[in-house]
């Protein structure tokens, strides 16, 4: 047997693996028990050293293809699984061929949808997933990317300050261009609304959808939620010579929702009476990319959002507005974000990111204070939260013992 293996990086790790097995009767000792969502493929996670990796059986020529995609996609920033490597040249121990295998790393504190709803959610979080996915789709066909399969399925989701970050899972129909038709981007719409009400009926069917709302209604959502950021992020919009303030304010309601500007077109008619503006290049994270440049944080768009509200509240309680922002933050990071973390026990830390648990705390700090008619403080409402709320959420680092290839589907 002589094996191919095509990767980003050196890992000899990988000739460890039992390669000569049909992926399905992998050894239990090698695997990891994360929730796997429902792949047409065989799936499993394994432990790689100090990792874990996500191995998917799949014929050569396309494991070959998605890997280039999925190395393209990263390039070009877009929120998806990171590809590893791609092993062909697979031979069972009789001489029988095996298909090839597609690894990628896994997606620390990300979900299936599946396995999402196999915990006890709030009303809406149908809403709050396809919302993040509806960004997702937009982000990719943004940068040219049409997808083909767009679904719940293909996508994992990772909590981000209430809401929900969507990230890529296959790439396997994808095709990348300079840029899509209306076609196109319509074809991938349908696609969407189809899959998630198939979806969303399944979960309905299994007793798991938690919330009392038709799927197929839920489902035009994606629709509609991607028409508006669409046409928010390129629309053109006419606008009075005079009122060139309008400008600032385009540019301000798109940071808003969570996107920069790097280019805009703007055009006058012959008398010059009016303007027109359109946005040319955008791209989402202005709130990450913010709070990154300011505080070395990296998190995702929602959770930056609140950091930087809570950062803006530690300026004003100081009285530090005309304080340079840079050495404000640095101290907020010291004074308050740091020692949070560090108040954080050891054996909690695989529940939810530190930026998901200020998050939350935050929120929870609200009740306290709405309950008891007085303000507490962060330090109070931390205590509280770690010995009342967060023990009794799953770790979601790397969850164990939610397989959502068991939960009930509805056959075809």
């Amino acid at each position: 047997m002589a094996l191919e293996i095509t990767s980003s990086r050196a890992d000899p790790a990988l000739l460890d693996l039992p390669w000569r097995t049909p992926l399905e009767e992998w050894p239990e000792d090698i695997l990891a028990a994360l929730p796997r969502g429902i792949s047409r493929h065989v799936v499993r996670f394994v432990r790689l050293d100090d990792k874990i990796v996500a191995v998917k059986e799949i014929k050569a020529d396309i494991a070959a293809r998605e890997y280039a995609m999925l190395r393209n996609l990263r390039r070009l920033e877009m929120p998806s699984v990171e590809p590893y490597a791609v092993v062909a040249g697979r031979e069972a121990a009789d001489g029988t061929p095996l298909d090839a295998c597609l690894i990628t790393r896994h997606l620390q504190f990300s979900l299936p949808y599946r396995a999402l709803y196999s915990q006890n959610l709030r009303k809406g979080t149908a809403v709050r997933l396809i919302d993040a996915l509806a960004v997702l789709l937009v982000r990719l066909h943004l940068a040219g990317f049409w997808w083909g399969d767009v679904s719940l399925s293909n996508t994992l989701f990772r909590r981000d300050a209430g809401a929900f970050a969507a990230y890529l899972v296959d790439a396997e129909t994808g095709e990348l261009r300079e840029r899509l038709s209306d076609g196109q981007r319509e074809h991938d719409l349908d696609i969407a609304r189809v899959n998630i009400a198939g979806e969303l009926m399944d979960l309905e069917a299994g007793g798991l959808l938690q919330e009392d709302r038709d799927p197929i209604v839920v489902s035009e959502r994606i629709v509609e939620r991607y028409r508006d950021l669409w046409d928010a992020l390129t629309g053109s919009e006419s606008i009075n010579a005079g009122e060139r303030w309008r400008v600032d304010e385009r540019i301000r309601a798109l940071n808003k929702l969570g996107f920069d500007v790097d280019e805009l077109a703007m055009t006058t008619d012959i008398g010059g009476t009016t303007i027109t503006i359109q946005p040319k290049v955008v791209d989402s994270g202005h709130h990450s990319r913010r709070l990154l440049r300011l505080t070395g944080i990296d998190v995702r768009e929602n959770q930056a959002r609140r950091l930087l509200n809570d950062l803006l509240a530690y300026t004003a309680a100081h009285d530090r507005q005309a304080d340079d922002e840079e050495i404000v933050a640095h101290d907020w990071v010291d004074q308050v974000y740091l020692p949070f973390v560090r108040a954080i026990p050891a054996d909690l830390r695989a529940k939810l990111e530190p930026a998901e648990v200020f998050h939350e705390v935050l929120e929870h700090r609200w009740y306290m204070a709405e309950r008891a008619q007085h303000d507490f403080s962060i330090t109070d409402a931390l205590a509280d939260y770690l010995a009342s709320v967060l023990p009794t959420k799953p770790d979601e680092r790397s969850v164990v013992g939610v397989d959502t290839v068991e939960m009930p589907v509805v056959a075809d």
